[in-house]
């Protein structure tokens, strides 16, 4: 359902696209291979939303469970425009529905292997970021641990791009400041 490139190659809908609509259409008509589409369109924002919120472990399980309620509340989406948004919204009820499920963990201390550094130090940061407030903290995952840009975040997400350019420079200076208080 999606535009070809002139190389022939396909072309994800942007999500503000016509094509995007009659994507979700289709999907809930009940075309299954638009709803591939749709998650493979979505999957790392929805990864995205989860994992700046909840433990690492979590976030693969629960990317599925949202896409599963997704998939079975479509139908129910009355404006297949507002489905980013929408998507979004059921990836944050889902997280924090875990986190309330969830008992609390003990966070990472510097005991651990020396092989395992590098992947420490990102857990570490992705701790800090996770601690900063959910606005911050999302968009920040969205755009360093998926690699989306700022207009990405904001067709995904329903945010206007002005809000994702505050809450990425924002976010930005929230965790420069935990960065630097942190011992080394």
């Amino acid at each position: 359902m999606g535009k070809t490139s002139a190389a022939g190659t396909p072309q994800r809908p942007d999500s503000n696209s016509e094509s995007h609509v009659r994507l979700v259409e289709a999907a809930q008509a009940g075309d299954r291979s638009a709803f591939a589409e749709i998650f493979a369109v979505y999957r790392r924002t929805v990864r995205g939303i989860v994992l700046s919120r909840v433990p690492y472990a979590e976030v693969d399980d629960l990317v599925q469970d949202v896409f599963l309620q997704a998939m079975e509340r479509l139908p129910s989406l009355r404006d297949p425009a507002a489905f980013p948004g929408w998507l979004a919204a059921i990836a944050r009820n889902r997280a924090t529905d875990c986190l309330r499920s969830t008992p609390r963990t003990t966070p990472l201390t510097d005991d651990l292997p020396v092989a395992d550094a590098d992947r420490t130090e990102a857990l570490l940061v992705l701790a800090l970021i996770q601690g900063l407030p959910d606005a911050y903290s999302e968009t920040l995952t969205l755009r360093l641990v998926e690699g989306m840009t700022g207009p990405e975040i904001a067709a995904r997400t329903g945010l206007t791009e002005g809000s994702v350019r505050v809450n990425l420079h924002r976010g930005m200076k929230q965790l420069r400041e935990r960065l630097e208080r942190k011992p080394a």
